[in-house]
Formats: structure tokens, C-alpha cells, sequence
């Protein structure tokens, strides 16, 4: 993606905490018939490569499990995004040279697929994501709570997955490219909004806290 060097985000501990908080991945690839896009919530595994794994699950009759091993996906997790007002700029009484813009950030992963088809292999992912999402649960759910005969009747209509990462990217578009008092105001409305999007991107405006 186009991405100016002051919006470039490079920590790896960054990239992989903004797709713990948004994990449903929009995954791109191109097929016989055209560009297709699935949507699948996925949990990172640290694995021998220096960029970990993704995990997760689609229904056996969704075609994306059956992808060539050789070829790069490109997955998409959008993290905190809202519009910015010019109204919310202090140099807007200086002339009024200042006009509205949108705020986000994103990760963009590049990674190969391998489908999880081993009933023991497919049950331990589907306990990963559930310890995952549960966590906050005051009484968690575990997929031993469900009856066995039933868990493995659902595993025949599930794949695994099992991806790669082979390179991350990610653009924090968060008003760096703004002067510290423009930035201190986007950031105190943001914080001031009602709207939860906005709200957990006001924490990510680079503001001076002396």
C-alpha cells in the first residue's frame, strides 16, 4: 500500500497488538474468475519464523482453504478509524487553510496458507481462539463445555488455517503530518466524542504529555 515514511509503522509488537485488538482479517487473493475476499477472524501463533503465524477457521465449503500453498495472500486488519473536522484544527484561526481528513490505522500481512485438516491439530486451534476470545468472560466457555460426539461432528465442516507470515506492514495515518497544537486538539475532541472509534483513536495521536 502507499504509505508515506512518517505514516510507516515498523515495531512488530505493534503491528501484532493492533490485530489482537481487530482480528477479523479481511484476506485478498486472485482466483481463475477474478479478485475474491473473505473475512475470518484470526489469533497470532509465534512459530520458528521471525514473524509468527496467523490461525483460524472457515467452513470446508468455503474455497479459500484450498489455496496453492505458494501463493501470497494479502491480509487486511483495519484497527481505529474516523473522520477528522478541520473545525477541531488551532491553526484553522489563521487563515483557515485547513481541510477535513480521515484517520486510521491498519496492518497489512503478506502470508501463505496451509490447511489444518487433523481432527486433534483443527480441535487445538478452535481451543486457542476460544481461550482467546473468552478470556474476558467472567465465566469463560471451553469447547469441553460442548458435548464431544458433537464438537467432532461440527470439526467435518471446518478447515483449519494455518498462515505464514511472510512480511508486515503497517500505516498509522494519525495526524504526525499536523503541528503539536493541531494534534492536541484532534486528540481532545476525539477524546471527548461519544464514539468508541474515535475514542481508541485519540490514544493514538502522537501529543506531547509534558
Amino acid at each position: 500500500m502507499y504509505c508515506p515514511a512518517h505514516f510507516e509503522e515498523q515495531r512488530p509488537e505493534v503491528l501484532r497488538q493492533l490485530i489482537a485488538d481487530h482480528p477479523l482479517a479481511t484476506i485478498a487473493r486472485m482466483r481463475p474468475d477474478g479478485l475474491v475476499a473473505d473475512h475470518v477472524p484470526l489469533l497470532h501463533e509465534p512459530s520458528a519464523h521471525e514473524h509468527g503465524n496467523l490461525i483460524g477457521h472457515v467452513a470446508r465449503a468455503n474455497p479459500l482453504w484450498q489455496a496453492d500453498p505458494a501463493e501470497e495472500l494479502l491480509l487486511v486488519f483495519q484497527g481505529p478509524q474516523t473522520y477528522i473536522s478541520p473545525n477541531w484544527y488551532a491553526t484553522k484561526a489563521e487563515g483557515g487553510k485547513v481541510v477535513p481528513t480521515w484517520n486510521y490505522a491498519v496492518v497489512h500481512v503478506h502470508a501463505t496458507l496451509t490447511p489444518v485438516q487433523e481432527p486433534d491439530a483443527l480441535l487445538g486451534i478452535l481451543e486457542q481462539l476460544t481461550r482467546q476470545h473468552e478470556a474476558t468472560q467472567p465465566h469463560p466457555w471451553q469447547v469441553g463445555d460442548a458435548p464431544a460426539d458433537f464438537t467432532h461432528k461440527l470439526l467435518e465442516h471446518i478447515v483449519g488455517l494455518r498462515l505464514e507470515i511472510r512480511r508486515m506492514q503497517g500505516k498509522w495515518k494519525v495526524s504526525q503530518n499536523q503541528p503539536e497544537a493541531n494534534r492536541a486538539k484532534v486528540a481532545s475532541a476525539l477524546s471527548a466524542s461519544t464514539h468508541s472509534a474515535s475514542q481508541a483513536m485519540a490514544t493514538l495521536i502522537p501529543v506531547s504529555r509534558r
